[in-house]
């Protein structure tokens, strides 16, 4: 194991749970990584109130006229900003965008971030208070809106957005929010909210997972407080950016996926870079064989004290019984812009191939759990789509098989989304029947936090 130089930086440990045994011909490795930062942020070895690392941070406020109704919409989007903007640390650099079909940097203005104090505090929350709902949506404005601001601040280290709308993105094509995404990524996080019943939950979650973000519903505008506070607080503990996943791999093997399953799915197999690289250049969708890399980043973002599970899957040349190989080495580094890395934790994978039926055909439990957990985001997600297009028979099969994964896997928290969504008549089983007159923000909800996973039970 490894960890930062930095006294006052998290040190992550790297942990690989999988079935290293194959039967004869087999060539698929499946493993889960986890990797956990311990010691740099609000709950570890810095004391709260004591600085913390350069860091930025953007409000996006979704100011379009919908945000007048009800007239209690723009008041609690003011009152939540004016909350998160109280949980910034002393020195954090900051500023206020208001979003309409432009974008207006509100505070501190003229393209500038403010510093963090008692002062600023206050001027930013008098600017909060002209804010007026008018014109339309265009998120991709908003987000190079943002970017903008953070590139004056070129020092800091951690940069993150918070970004709220109540719509869709009606006033800008789709090829310009891809534009504003693709230039971003790497570049700055962001966490997205969506306030009522009017937005599009694919739309933003695109956003937040192009950023590698949290995306979730605030279904009264009433709550939006507490979620600003405890999205800002989060924010103020992360320690370390731009960490990567890399994944070496031998001659003649190929990454299949590497995917995100814990705290949330996301997979990120697409959005690998050969390593050595930076600013998401030379994007390679495979290593495989003597043409492509066999070293990959894969990114993961920023960190404070926390804990996060990756799905990696490896396909390696098939051997005869008795052979055993290194399917992969994982490391968690932070690249430099030299192209060096820092090496922050790292783990092994192995394949050894047996005529064993009982060690070749054991599923590791790690890799069953989160197996599931993918299914089951994939199983809401496909059966909220067909149940909007009229296909009830398809749609009560794919959310029954949600419930039963739900069940089998002890998340009960998505079961109580899929209950409000569905009555349930047999959880083992997965037998459902479509509850009459479900409200837009239960289906929403629970669309929305699909892909929230929970933690193998130790």
């Amino acid at each position: 194991m490894a960890s930062l130089s930095k006294p006052d930086a998290p040190r992550f440990d790297v942990d690989v749970f999988q079935n290293e045994y194959l039967a004869q011909g087999s060539r698929e490795v499946n493993a889960i990584v986890t990797v956990t930062a311990t010691g740099g942020g609000t709950s570890g070895g810095r004391p709260i109130g004591a600085p913390g690392p350069d860091a930025a941070v953007v409000l996006v406020i979704d100011c379009s006229g919908s945000m007048e109704y009800p007239n209690t919409k723009m008041r609690h989007a003011r009152e939540a900003t004016a909350a998160a903007i109280d949980e910034l640390r002393d020195g954090v650099a900051f500023a206020v965008v208001a979003g309409t079909h432009e974008a207006n940097d509100v505070f501190p203005g003229n393209g500038r971030l403010a510093v963090a104090d008692r002062h600023t505090r206050e001027q930013a929350k008098d600017a909060l208070r002209r804010l007026k709902p008018s014109g339309g949506t265009a998120i991709g404005t908003w987000i190079a809106k943002a970017q903008q601001l953070f590139a004056s601040r070129p020092e800091a280290a951690i940069r993150h957005a918070i970004l709220l709308t109540d719509g869709r993105n009606e006033h800008e094509k789709p090829a310009a929010l891809q534009r504003a995404l693709d230039a971003a990524a790497g570049y700055f996080t962001a966490d997205c909210r969506g306030v009522g019943t009017d937005w599009e939950v694919a739309e933003l979650r695109k956003v937040s997972s192009a950023l590698l973000g949290t995306v979730d519903i605030v279904a009264e505008s009433s709550g939006l407080a507490e979620d600003f506070r405890a999205m800002m607080t989060a924010a103020m503990g992360k320690q370390v950016a731009d960490v990567a996943l890399r994944v070496w791999t031998p001659a003649n093997a190929r990454v299949k996926f590497v995917k995100q399953a814990a705290p949330a799915v996301e997979d990120l197999t697409d959005r690998r870079t050969d390593a050595g690289t930076t600013g998401g250049a030379a994007r390679s969708a495979s290593n495989e064989g003597g043409g492509g890399r066999r070293v990959g980043d894969y990114p993961t973002g920023s960190w404070g004290d926390e804990s996060r599970d990756y799905h990696v899957c490896v396909e390696v040349p098939a051997a005869a019984v008795g052979n055993e190989m290194l399917a992969a080495r994982i490391s968690l580094v932070l690249p430099h812009p030299d192209g060096t890395a820092e090496v922050l934790g790292q783990g092994l994978v192995r394949a050894v191939w047996t005529d064993d039926l009982a060690s070749s055909t054991r599923i590791n439990p790690q890799v069953a759990h989160y197996t599931g957990q993918a299914e089951l985001a994939d199983s809401i997600r496909d059966g909220l789509e067909a149940h909007r297009a009229g296909d009830l028979e398809r749609a009560g099969a794919k959310l029954g098989a949600a419930v039963r994964l739900a069940y089998s896997s002890g998340n009960e928290g998505t079961l109580k989304l899929l209950r409000k969504v569905v009555d349930v008549v047999d959880e083992r089983e997965g037998t459902v029947r479509f509850r009459k007159n479900v409200s837009e923000a239960d289906s929403m909800t629970l669309e929305t936090r699909s892909t929230k996973t929970v933690r193998v039970k130790k």
